[in-house]
């Protein structure tokens, strides 16, 4: 069962158009990046402040059927805000990749498993090998598994 509450949309104008189009859609329209033609996927998180469902588009990273959410806020020095809610909240994701959402078990990953995925990640989205060449933070990279149902 998806994570379920009060959902508080992006500030973020083209974050809140992507992701209702893509969820009215079943995932048909608004799933790559933009005009690149890369697909994303939609990850539902509880804000680790507010409570809020909270929503956001990432560089879909899928492997076996498990997926890398990979935190690099394109090099920023900071960690996106989705980070902080998948620390806080780990038992509460949600992956939407096609039709419906799924709930998902969620980590971070370190090391040689960090690595693996990371080069899974730079094969699918090419600009985060520059993303973590211009920042000096290791981005972190969580894996995403389907729960049982």
């Amino acid at each position: 069962m998806p994570v379920r509450g009060e959902y508080e949309p992006s500030p973020a104008e083209w974050v809140r158009k992507q992701v209702e189009e893509y969820e009215t859609s079943h995932g048909e329209r608004a799933n790559t990046l933009r005009d690149t033609g890369l697909p994303i996927i939609i990850v539902t998180t509880r804000g680790n402040r507010s409570g809020k469902i909270r929503k956001t588009p990432l560089m879909k990273v899928e492997h076996d059927g498990a997926y890398a959410l990979v935190a690099s806020k394109g090099g920023a020095p900071s960690h996106p805000v989705w980070y902080y809610n998948l620390v806080a909240n780990p038992d509460e994701v949600a992956i939407q990749d096609g039709r419906e959402p799924f709930d998902v078990s969620v980590r971070q990953v370190e090391g040689e498993e960090r690595a693996l995925w990371w080069e899974r990640a730079v094969e699918a989205y090419a600009p985060y090998a520059q993303y973590q060449e211009s920042t000096k933070r290791e981005i972190p990279v969580f894996v995403a598994v389907p729960k049982a149902s």
